[in-house]
């Protein structure tokens, strides 16, 4: 049998009952990367759903725990930035469709795009506890969620409700951030 260049070894091998190049340890697969992904995603969404069930309303507009944002932290740390992007896109887009509306999506992609860089930047720097990026997230998650208000309404003394923003994003953060850090110690390492 002649293999290409582009064409991996499709021989089996008796030990492991695979085929060379996709052992069960293979973490490197795409279809491991879309199953691990999928599962975080729902387990996300899961969240994002308990979340939208508790009435607690604080008075003031735009400010929740985010408790589906335990799930990003949670891959970031223990996964890969590219999986804990595809699982928050994931789960705000569903959680769109299904909870929030597309304004709701709007604002919550952009708070999730500006946080999530913001935690790989300063996960990179080795500087920060996960509970530090973590409220680092919050902040800016709020951030990005009033910049998007600001161009809507093109107005920006809604700037002026950033202090309170960003208090909740920090209060919010840590509570993610230690929940996140009980998790990742109790997830046996790879």
């Amino acid at each position: 049998m002649t293999l290409s260049p582009h064409e991996p070894d499709r021989t089996p091998d008796h030990k492991t009952g695979s085929y060379n190049g996709s052992s069960p340890g293979n973490h490197n697969s795409s279809a491991h990367f879309v199953a691990q992904v999928a599962l975080l995603a729902a387990l996300a969404l899961i969240f994002s759903y308990v979340e939208a069930l508790i009435p607690y309303n604080p008075g003031i507009p735009g400010i929740k725990l985010g408790i589906a944002n335990v799930v990003t932290v949670i891959a970031l740390y223990k996964f890969s930035a590219k999986e804990a992007a595809a699982v928050s896109l994931i789960r705000i887009v569903i959680a769109g469709l299904l909870f929030t509306g597309l304004f709701g999506m709007l604002y919550s992609l952009a708070g999730a795009a500006l946080s999530l860089a913001g935690m790989i930047l300063l996960k990179k720097t080795g500087l920060f506890s996960v509970i530090g990026v973590s409220m680092a997230a919050g902040v800016l998650h709020n951030m990005g969620q009033l910049l998007v208000a600001a161009a809507l309404i093109e107005d920006l003394r809604i700037f002026f409700y950033y202090p309170v923003l960003m208090f909740s994003g920090i209060i919010a953060g840590i509570l993610v951030g230690i929940i996140s850090v009980f998790i990742l110690r109790a997830i046996p390492a790879r």
